[in-house]
């Protein structure tokens, strides 16, 4: 079985798949100093309450836009489960051309995205991901990776409102019943919810006619992607494991053969 790992700046996700299925998935807050026990501590348990035991992860494969975080991740994968878990890198076989000035800088998770929904879905594409920050990565016909928009997540956007305005209360989003708030938390949740709309559709909008590629779909992944396609017809799919795919087709493309017990 392979155990895949997906370090966001918000929470890492755990995943187990057997070569048909997910068999589970769970979440914790990202924390970079988390120790690989603490870590184990958690994750061992619920992969008991799930009917997985370590002794059947076989393979194990990181994608994590966090630094810090990986050695302890890493440490988990070797020490609990005794597998070398690969990392999702820029210079790894992708199966396409990642066509940017700088591909060690692009985070894994937009690379994972670009993998898995070409993959599922065909090409061209625009992969939304409404995590930490909200991207938009573009795929063409053939998969390649051509680059894309990174944008501030909602939740900074509500996090920055309310401690920059003094009398701005924290308030969740939501879908408001009209555009026009007859109160401060109706008129905020109005200008968060209709502002991603327009953000999203502008920029898609504009992509579609600078990448000048016809045909071009939109997937949209992350926690927020439900609510935010009732608001928008641009989104055509909500993909909630878009990622963790993208994480088990990679690890698909480079076995690593090493156990963690003979690794450096």
């Amino acid at each position: 079985m392979l155990l895949a790992v997906d370090a966001g700046n918000t929470n890492v996700v755990f995943a187990v798949h057997d070569g048909r299925e997910w068999r589970g998935r769970w979440r914790i807050a990202t924390e970079a100093q988390r120790t690989s026990d603490e870590y184990a501590v958690w994750l061992l348990a619920l992969m008991q309450h799930a009917g997985l035991r370590p002794a059947e992860i076989s393979r194990a494969v990181i994608g994590t836009v966090v630094p810090a975080a990986l050695y302890n991740l890493r440490r988990l994968c070797r020490d609990w489960f005794d597998v070398e878990p690969l990392v999702a890198r820029s210079t790894l076989d992708w199966g396409f051309a990642i066509m940017v000035e700088r591909p060690q800088e692009v985070g894994a998770d937009r690379l994972l995205n670009a993998l898995a929904a070409h993959h599922h879905y065909g090409g061209p594409l625009v992969v939304i991901d409404f995590g930490t920050a909200t991207t938009f990565d573009v795929v063409d016909g053939e998969g390649n990776y051509q680059g894309g928009v990174i944008a501030p997540g909602i939740n900074l956007s509500i996090e920055a409102l309310h401690k920059a305005a003094a009398r701005l209360p924290r308030i969740g989003i939501g879908r408001p019943q009209a555009a026009i708030g007859r109160d401060t938390v109706s008129a905020m949740q109005s200008g968060i919810f209709w502002g991603y709309v327009g953000l999203i559709e502008g920029i898609v909008g504009r992509i579609r006619a600078e990448a000048e590629m016809p045909g071009m779909k939109v997937v949209a992944t992350g926690g927020l992607a439900p609510l935010l396609a009732e608001g928008t017809s641009v989104i055509e799919r909500v993909d909630p494991d878009i990622t963790l795919e993208g994480l088990r087709l990679l690890a698909a493309r480079n076995p690593v053969p090493i156990s963690g017990r003979d690794a450096t």
